[in-house]
């Protein structure tokens, strides 16, 4: 399973409701339930939101975010999905991970 990132934009706070809530909440209880969600929640912007998901592939994880609620009714219009490569110890922060050393090649005076 992968890490996945979506980022939720471009609210339509017109489409808010209690109940779409609800319905948003219930989801998402699932997803973790399911062991799809690892954590979520709205940035302090009150603009745009995060959901980091694990997922077999980039399209299930945007079939999980598509059937949120809050995507579904359009409360959030914008939704991009990434995959993660998650840094942390056990990897010693990318320092040796070919993205890291793609960078350090296209970084270097011609």
């Amino acid at each position: 399973m992968k890490k996945y990132v979506a980022i939720l934009s471009n609210k339509n706070r017109a489409l808010f409701s209690d109940e779409l809530l609800g319905k948003h909440v219930k989801y998402l209880k699932t997803q973790e339930k399911l062991g799809n969600l690892v954590l979520c929640g709205p940035f302090t912007d009150n603009e745009s939101a995060i959901q980091i998901l694990m997922s077999d592939s980039i399209d299930k994880a945007q079939e999980i975010v598509a059937s949120d609620p809050f995507i579904r009714k359009g409360y959030y219009k914008n939704v991009e999905v990434k995959e993660l490569i998650e840094a942390n110890a056990s990897n010693n922060w990318l320092v040796s991970d070919s993205q890291t050393n793609a960078n350090r090649t296209e970084s270097k005076p011609s």
